[in-house]
């Protein structure tokens, strides 16, 4: 297996990218990528990863691609980082290329505990029975170990095909496996400063949103206060300015004589 500082490099960069992209905790992480060659030098493939929520409870495998609607992401923002992530794979594929390695045409990466595993596979992608919608529910039975229910009739037919089918000889991989990167890498999500039960609150899009709305709510209040202060005391100028009454004007006057009386006793 080809091990050398350029390739360790870009596996960690995967682990960070990786754990980047995920908004919670977790406990095991599968991806899958391919990158097939075609006319001058064009290079396409997909990727998708899955990964198990942590918890007491069994939790289902999270598709990265409903990551944005489970927790309220800008959809578009996310899938640039998921480009990101496939760009990376290319690159590792290129590195091999550079110094004429044998060429794999897919790769799965497991992370588990602390361990982090990466898996060659050297099928020709284009010369087998399989479609690309195939090869992914064959790859979910291979590496989640999802319960047959979690299957439908049409999918548990093409995975006792390829069982069939790989009977008689065993698929040509190869494995690399390596301490998962250990520092400790900034979640995708934003968190908010203040504390509940001695834990950092995570503040999605949607609160960010709301937070903003109730800015706008609160400085807009003011104004309104503000405005009511400066009409009370429009009114009360008006007020003043009327001409005063017979009486209020009697009154006035036997005031300042009031006045004038207590000033030289």
């Amino acid at each position: 297996m080809i091990e050398n500082s350029e390739i360790r490099n870009i596996y960690s960069e995967l682990q960070k990218q990786l754990f980047y992209l995920i908004p919670e905790k977790w406990d095991r992480i599968y991806l899958y990528a391919s990158v097939e060659e075609k006319m001058k030098g064009l290079e396409t493939g997909e990727l998708f990863f899955y990964y198990f929520p942590k918890g007491i409870l069994k939790k289902n495998p999270v598709n990265v691609y409903e990551i944005p609607n489970k927790f309220s992401l800008n959809e578009e923002e996310y899938i640039k980082l998921v480009e990101k992530l496939y760009i990376k794979i290319k690159e590792l594929r290129n590195l091999f290329k550079q110094q004429n390695h044998r060429l794999w045409t897919s790769v799965t990466i497991r992370i588990e505990g602390l361990k982090f595993e990466i898996e060659y596979n050297y099928e020709n992608l284009l010369g087998t029975k399989f479609s690309s919608e195939d090869r992914h529910i064959i790859w979910k039975y291979n590496n989640l170990k999802l319960p047959e229910e979690a299957f439908t009739r049409k999918e548990k037919k093409i995975i006792k095909d390829y069982i069939n089918e790989n009977i008689y000889f065993k698929p040509d991989i190869e494995t690399h496996s390596e301490a998962i990167y250990k520092n400790p890498v900034k979640k995708i999500l934003a968190y908010n400063r203040e504390r509940k039960e001695n834990e950092y609150i995570q503040e999605t899009e949607m609160q960010k949103m709301e937070k903003q709305a109730k800015n706008r709510f609160e400085e807009q209040r003011y104004t309104y206060k503000i405005k009511g202060k400066k009409k009370l005391r429009n009114i009360y100028e008006k007020e003043k300015q009327k001409p005063k009454t017979y009486i209020e004007q009697i009154e006035e006057q036997r005031e300042r004589v009031r006045s004038q009386i207590l000033k030289h006793m």
